[in-house]
């Protein structure tokens, strides 16, 4: 490709909505253009880029064994009210209608379309296993769309899903599709981590992210550098402390707090560790009858350590909590403890509250908590002496640096990560909400076992961007780069030797396979330097009419600071083995 031929749009200032270096580089660079909030057009250089992360995505998941097809943007709301999704996904789920006053919607996902195809034509467990995927524009109407295509509403994405005869089956098709994922991002040439994870609401109980490591990442990441355990932060476990609870040293006295309803505060106030104070979280569940009334609601307590954060994917999985919680009101708060929130704890309740410990909380002694009487707090608290042991224990917590690694095998550390990719494995929750069923060897019906895999390909460029950037523009790895080679000829129209000598290595490279442009377009040395850095390409040569008398030429990786001379004999040959390499 020659530069002139191209489209090229750079832009010296990135928009003042632009909050990271993926949003600000991409439309610097000329690869994307907002239209709508969160809504982009990709322009030829992000479109290069899109197509190369679908290539490898492709060419992995047909060699692990899956088959492509394509599902439709536009699905009727029939499949979706099938699974409860039409009701449960909420506003994120786009609703239209056609001119028949038809609900449709459109895709954020495709479970039910591709569970629909399956129990077509699936009919046998002689036809299984089967892995069908698809790379496909995704619709969620986000709130809050930010970080350009970090987090946009329209995006792309492939998905794939497996039918299995049983669990067993099913459990083998996640881990080829594991397997493959990692051959992907190992493709990909990004620093990334595969974690456990919750599968949210998608569903499932077998699943892992992909991330890709970057200090701007929206999520944690939790791992042991001494070992393979990684896990995002909800589902990352805090284990319980190994060392015995020791024996009461204080005398339990209810002490004026003055001002100090923070555990924070109190604990500054008193001169005492944070670790030392109680945290109260006062929540509710509701009951409802048939009719959507609420019959009942049973008003919880949890107590963590005070330096410690509540895990709310943990709390919904507590016995109780799985139809979900809320925060308590204030009317709900005063009925049961008799204060204001800052002041509460377990003693002198007026009501009685299910009290659930987090496992750190039940191994502590001579304790903090509130009173439940503004403007005091009552230290050297005790479990056994002063009050019943907790009824409930149970992790709680995010877990924090330096706590034991899961696996036994050292503490845990902490880095940020941006997810690109999860897989889950499913079970019956779709094939059973759909009647999707085969005739096992028994010839019985038995509903199918799923899997589900999907890749954020719009997503992954934004992500390596993340990662791969200095403050002269992108630095991409040689797979994603939307030209590996950029040519920088000076002056070729004042110097016939330059021109030949850039046209003869732009001929050879392109009959050899490379990726190669040549900028053509007569810019002046800076700003063609500028242009190239900003877009990212990885191996830049420039041929200059001064040292091309001299039998050389300039190569330089876009990471490294200074260009090499190299001879113009040789030059091919060095590219091809950098390429290689």
């Amino acid at each position: 490709m020659k530069a002139s031929q191209f489209f090229i749009s750079t832009l010296k200032e990135a928009p003042s909505d632009a909050e990271v270096a993926s949003h600000q580089l991409m439309t610097r660079a000329g690869m994307i253009k907002k239209l709508g909030a969160g809504i982009y057009t990709y322009m030829p250089l992000g479109l290069r880029v899109i197509r190369k992360v679908e290539a490898i995505v492709r060419e992995e998941m047909n060699r692990a064994g899956a088959v492509e097809l394509l599902m439709p943007v536009v699905q009727p709301a029939e499949l979706w009210q099938e699974t409860g999704r039409w009701e449960k996904m909420g506003p994120e789920l786009m609703r239209v209608k056609d001119r028949h006053e038809r609900d449709f919607i459109i895709q954020p996902t495709s479970e039910e379309v591709v569970t629909d195809v399956a129990r077509q034509d699936l009919r046998s467990y002689k036809q299984l296993p089967k892995n069908l995927y698809h790379i496909q524009t995704k619709f969620r109407d986000e709130r809050r769309p930010r970080f350009g295509v970090m987090r946009s509403r329209e995006f792309i994405m492939k998905d794939a899903y497996s039918f299995d005869r049983d669990a067993e089956a099913a459990k083998a098709s996640y881990q080829v599709m594991a397997k493959a994922y990692r051959k992907i991002f190992d493709r990909f040439g990004l620093q990334y981590r595969a974690v456990a994870a919750d599968s949210g609401a998608i569903g499932g109980d077998l699943s892992e992210e992909f991330q890709v490591i970057a200090a701007t990442g929206e999520d944690a990441i939790v791992y042991c550098p001494g070992s393979d355990y990684a896990a995002n932060m909800e589902k990352a476990e805090a284990l319980a402390p190994s060392a015995p609870r020791k024996a009461p040293a204080q005398a339990m006295t209810k002490t004026a707090t003055p001002g100090k309803s923070t555990c924070a505060d109190v604990a500054e106030y008193l001169k005492v560790p944070l670790q030392q104070t109680i945290k109260s979280l006062v929540l509710a569940t509701e009951q409802k009858n048939d009719d959507g009334k609420v019959v009942k609601v049973t008003v919880w307590l949890l107590m963590l350590r005070g330096d410690h954060e509540m895990n709310e994917i943990k709390v919904n999985k507590l016995p109780g909590m799985e139809g979900g919680f809320r925060f308590a009101t204030l009317e709900e708060i005063d009925d049961h403890f008799g204060c204001k929130p800052g002041y509460l704890g377990l003693i002198n309740l007026k009501k009685p509250v299910k009290v659930v410990a987090d496992r750190e909380v039940a191994a502590m002694s001579d304790w903090i908590c509130g009173a439940n009487e503004p403007d005091f707090h009552i230290t050297g608290v005790n479990w056994g002496r002063d009050l019943p042991e907790p009824e409930l224990v149970a992790d709680l917590r995010n877990v924090v640096a330096g706590d034991p690694s899961p696996d036994g095998k050292g503490e845990l550390a902490i880095e940020r990560g941006i997810e690109v990719g999860h897989v889950f494995y499913l079970g019956t929750k779709y094939s059973k909400a759909m009647n999707a069923t085969f005739l096992g060897e028994n010839g019985k019906p038995q509903f199918m076992e799923m899997g589900c895999y999907g890749i954020g390909i719009t997503r992954l460029p934004a992500a390596a961007i993340e990662q791969n950037h200095d403050e002269r523009g992108i630095i991409w790895p040689d797979a994603l780069a939307p030209f590996t080679v950029v040519l920088c000829p000076i002056s070729p129209d004042r110097f016939p030797d330059v021109k030949a000598a850039s046209d003869k290595l732009y001929a050879d490279l392109l009959a050899a396979g490379v990726d190669v442009i040549l900028d053509d377009r007569g810019e002046r040395p800076g700003a063609m330097f500028a242009d190239w850095e900003l877009i990212g390409v990885p191996h830049r040569v420039t041929i200059g009419d001064r040292s091309l008398k001299d039998g050389l030429v300039e190569y330089q990786h876009r990471r490294e600071g200074l260009a090499t001379n190299v001879k113009v004999t040789e030059i091919f040959d060095l590219v091809k083995s950098r390429l290689t390499a």
